[in-house]
């Protein structure tokens, strides 16, 4: 998990501190607060496979959920932010552009895999593989204690089946070429007790049941179906909040 600080210096010391985690999908944005769970789930702005390719617009929309979020004080939020695993440099000036604009007293960033795992995982449950099918993306990561060891990505997603009731072979197809992928280059043996332990798959294509049928035959693994797996990355970062919440001094761990 990353910081990007406070442009606010010691702001909020001593002052109701409230806090917001924020999921910018390619399709829908949630937000999530503690004691309210998730309190938004509405259209992102312009993102394209999983790029912010508006920051202004983007920024409106968090403004307005920021606002909506109960507790506290506007001037005095917490934020904890998602994005994709394999998000590079112009990815993540975009979505900094539109933190340095929230005016939060501070701001977390965490990878979807992490937060994915963090809501559906069991702590020390072992190596788990989470598939993470999205309207514009696929992705599929390894996490070993709770840390990214490996991921992949495809452009590709639910909103490229040309209908809802299309094959879904596009999406289930590229997810197991790039867990299959992953599985070639692992050398530590944690992709195979993954598969062994069974697929965490999220994403509003863990919702449909000829996606996740057809994944399930094409890896002949066990799939695990996160609770909710549409808004399970947004909760998952919930929960990260909340626990830095809990423990505001202690520092962030650096990607």
């Amino acid at each position: 998990m990353a910081s990007f600080g406070s442009a606010h210096g010691g702001r909020g010391a001593g002052r109701p501190v409230r806090g917001i985690a924020l999921d910018i999908g390619s399709s829908r944005t949630r937000a999530w607060a503690p004691g309210a769970g998730v309190f938004a789930d509405v259209p992102s702005g312009p993102v394209l496979r999983g790029r912010v390719t508006d920051p202004d617009s983007q920024l409106r929309l968090l403004r307005s959920l920021t606002a909506r979020a109960p507790g506290g004080d506007g001037d005095d939020t917490v934020v904890m932010l998602t994005h994709p695993v394999l998000a590079g440099p112009k990815e993540r000036e975009a979505v900094k552009r539109v933190v340095d604009g929230l005016g939060a007293v501070r701001v977390f960033a965490v990878d979807s895999a992490r937060a994915a795992a963090a809501h559906a995982a069991p702590p020390g449950d072992g190596p788990l593989l989470v598939v993470d099918l999205g309207a514009q993306l696929t992705e599929v990561t390894l996490v070993v204690d709770g840390l990214v060891v490996d991921a992949r990505l495809a452009e590709v997603g639910l909103d490229d089946l040309p209908e809802p009731g299309s094959a879904p072979d596009s999406v289930a197809g590229t997810a197991a070429d790039l867990v299959s992928d992953l599985w070639r280059r692992d050398r530590t043996g944690a992709a195979r007790g993954a598969l062994r332990r069974g697929v965490l798959v999220t994403g509003g294509g863990a919702l449909r049941l000829d996606v996740t049928g057809r994944l399930a035959h094409l890896l002949r693994a066990r799939l695990r179906l996160a609770n909710d797996p549409s808004t399970s990355v947004v909760r998952g970062a919930g929960l990260m909040l909340a626990s830095a919440l809990r423990h505001p001094t202690a520092p962030p761990a650096r990607i």
